[in-house]
């Protein structure tokens, strides 16, 4: 079987951002047959309209999105959905819908929050805006980290154990996840 690759894409555009450590933990856990590469630059996209023509850093994101095999999103939870720049984003990569490199793709969503809900409502969100895209979700393990700022240390490292323990299982459900939604006579 060929490696998987993975895409993450931090929806907080903080350089500290817990999201973004938990990505990077993520990427430290992934399994032997997968590689993880990051995504910046959420914040170079202007705001979607549709007149335009897709700007430099749109080509870059839809580029980098089709040639991962699946995407982890870390999805923070700003008034109680995801934040404008990420929502931004998906107008952006979604479009034209045929041809969107999102159509199909498998997804993976976590998030870090330093409340008690961990990022639950707005993992619903994002979920239901994957729709769109026809883009299958990762529905277990569900990462939705609470009092995040107790598991990292002030560098953004993990240092919670049970946080690890699931962020490996979450890495080793997500090739497997992304293994299966591979189309029939694809490489594997």
């Amino acid at each position: 079987m060929s490696g998987v690759a993975l895409l993450g894409i931090c929806g907080s555009m903080r350089k500290a951002s817990m999201n973004r450590a938990l990505l990077l933990a993520i990427s430290d856990l992934m399994p032997p047959d997968a590689t993880f590469r990051f995504h910046d630059g959420l914040d170079e996209l202007p705001i979607f309209n549709s007149d335009l023509e897709d700007p430099a850093p749109v080509v870059a994101l839809k580029a980098a999105i089709a040639q991962a095999d699946g995407v982890i999103f870390g999805v923070p939870e700003y008034n109680y959905s995801i934040p404008g720049g990420l929502k931004n984003a998906l107008d952006w990569v979604s479009r034209p819908p045929a041809t969107s490199p999102m159509r199909g793709k498998p997804i993976g969503l976590v998030g870090a929050a330093t409340g008690m809900s961990g990022t639950i409502r707005a993992q619903t969100h994002m979920r239901q805006m994957l729709v769109y895209s026809d883009s299958p979700c990762l529905l277990q393990p569900e990462v939705l980290i609470p009092r995040a700022h107790e598991r990292f240390d002030k560098q953004g490292n993990l240092t919670d154990e049970s946080t690890k323990q699931l962020l490996e299982r979450f890495a080793v459900a997500m090739v497997a996840f992304v293994r299966r939604m591979k189309p029939v006579g694809a490489d594997t």
